[in-house]
């Protein structure tokens, strides 16, 4: 991970609706640093070096640096809430890192080669995908910053699911371990919508048995 992001926190007294609401005011962000077997912290961040660092994809997937009282604490951000139209942060919530216990954390899905992939280049389809992140389980040092798809080799009507992605080492799909469907699609390649409708259109047409001629009338005896 080349990446590095360092979050300074100062400690929070007050609670409530009310201190949050106050907080906000004066462009804090109210926030709670939990896990490790350790008691739960109530703490205040800085909103605007926050939203900086929470536009990066990255962040939410990377063993943060959290600078609290003096001293460092290694943490991934388990919760964020947003406000539903403005750009604001409501709360998060930040869980400390035990080295020795995996994490449960989604990354993001990047998908590559789409452009190339035989599916498109040749079939001339287009790729859907069904999945944009996934929830993985692994130790701290094996935490990948996203999970690759390659789509190189995928075909006009081929789906990739959940099964078929390629991990990196120490890495588990958390619903896999808990006896999810390994079925569940993840990328797909298909016609466009329009095409899909004409070829639908020219199989009925080709189904359907043409129109009895009419049998031509017998000769009128004479």
């Amino acid at each position: 991970m080349l990446n590095k992001f360092e979050i300074s926190a100062e400690p929070r007294t007050a609670q409530g609706k009310g201190a949050s609401r106050r907080l906000r005011n004066v462009g804090k962000i109210p926030a709670i640093l939990y896990g490790a077997n350790k008691a739960p912290v109530s703490i205040q961040l800085n909103h605007n070096q926050t939203w900086l660092q929470t536009e990066n994809e990255a962040f939410y997937s990377h063993i943060l640096t959290l600078k609290l009282d003096g001293a460092e604490e290694k943490v991934v951000v388990k919760d964020m809430q947003r406000h539903p139209v403005r750009q604001l942060i409501m709360h998060m919530d930040f869980l400390r890192i035990n080295e020795a216990e995996e994490l449960t954390l989604r990354v993001p899905l990047h998908f590559t080669n789409e452009a190339i992939s035989v599916g498109v280049k040749v079939g001339g389809g287009v790729i859907s995908h069904q999945m944009v992140d996934l929830e993985i389980m692994c130790l701290p040092r094996d935490l990948p910053e996203f999970v690759e798809v390659d789509l190189t080799e995928m075909t006009l009507g081929h789906t990739l699911h959940l099964a078929d992605l390629k991990l990196p080492a120490g890495v588990r799909i958390a619903s896999l371990v808990h006896g999810g469907e390994a079925s569940l699609p993840v990328v797909s390649c298909h016609l466009p919508r329009t095409a899909e409708a004409a070829e639908t259109a020219e199989v009925g047409a080709a189904a359907t048995p043409a129109a009895a001629t009419p049998a031509a009338k017998p000769a009128a005896k004479s």
